[in-house]
């Protein structure tokens, strides 16, 4: 397995079009593979897939990650939305790539890391009696936030996120207007960047009936590993729905080492 880091250069007309289309992106993310036939399955249930994600840091910071079983070969992109003269060094050639198997081998149980993680919080509800459910994005933080929180999830996924110490908590849980249950802000969790897509698949097909819509927020946080096994597949299968768009990649970090006292 591969994690690569690509900077976006936002200037550019491609990169611009390529950060307006999730169908794009996820064409020239699939088209970084050499090796992979239009007809090839990127994994299946079970099988490691490529997962990619955009993290807009700023408005001129844009970087897009990769995981994926083979080393990907980003010189398309370098030249659409890249620095291709300072790519000509080949030191530096537009983006980094680095083997991720001996970091997911070394993930063990009761590991602490930050993670962020995009993704489509969605669930399903029937709006009448009779009626087939249907899946809906959570469009609020809390109900954004609950998806990410639902003990199940966080057990298939390997993880517990971490809990504030009481002291640094500055909202009681209780429930809301609706009567729903409400944590507060007893969780190392925050949620931003909440966006709502629509674009058609093709070029063929402009009708609204046949336009892909679905919200994708980021998460950041603080989490614990409860299943090492189970957190490498998280990492290199994705979490949740619309993969191909975006979401699903979980990526970690160290958790900073606090300053010493007098620093």
């Amino acid at each position: 397995m591969y994690l690569t880091r690509f900077r976006v250069n936002t200037a550019r007309p491609g990169a611009r079009r390529l950060l307006s289309s999730p169908q794009s992106l996820h064409a020239a993310v699939m088209a970084s593979f050499p090796g992979l036939l239009p007809t090839t399955s990127t994994g299946g249930a079970e099988g490691p897939r490529v997962l990619w994600r955009l993290d807009h840091n700023a408005r001129a910071e844009v970087f897009l990650y990769v995981v994926s079983p083979g080393r990907p070969d980003l010189t398309h992109l370098v030249e659409q939305a890249g620095w291709p003269a300072a790519a000509l060094d080949p030191d530096t050639p537009g983006w980094q790539s680095r083997p991720y198997t001996p970091f997911l081998d070394r993930l063990a149980a009761g590991d602490v890391w930050e993670f962020r993680l995009t993704a489509n919080p969605v669930h399903q509800i029937r709006r009448k009696d009779g009626e087939p459910t249907k899946r809906t994005a959570h469009l609020t933080p809390v109900h954004q936030q609950g998806w990410l929180l639902d003990p199940k999830r966080q057990e298939r996924a390997g993880f517990r996120i971490l809990e504030k110490p009481q002291d640094q908590r500055l909202l009681p849980g209780g429930t809301t207007h609706h009567n729903h249950p409400h944590h507060g802000d007893r969780y190392q969790l925050t949620v931003r960047d909440e966006r709502a897509l629509s674009f058609a698949k093709s070029r063929e097909e402009r009708s609204q009936a046949h336009r892909v819509k679905f919200v994708m927020v980021t998460f950041d946080g603080r989490l614990e590993v409860t299943d090492p096994d189970a957190l490498r597949r998280t990492l290199t299968q994705g979490l949740g729905k619309a993969k191909a768009y975006g979401c699903g990649l979980m990526t970690l970090a160290p958790v900073p080492t606090p300053p010493a006292p007098g620093e």
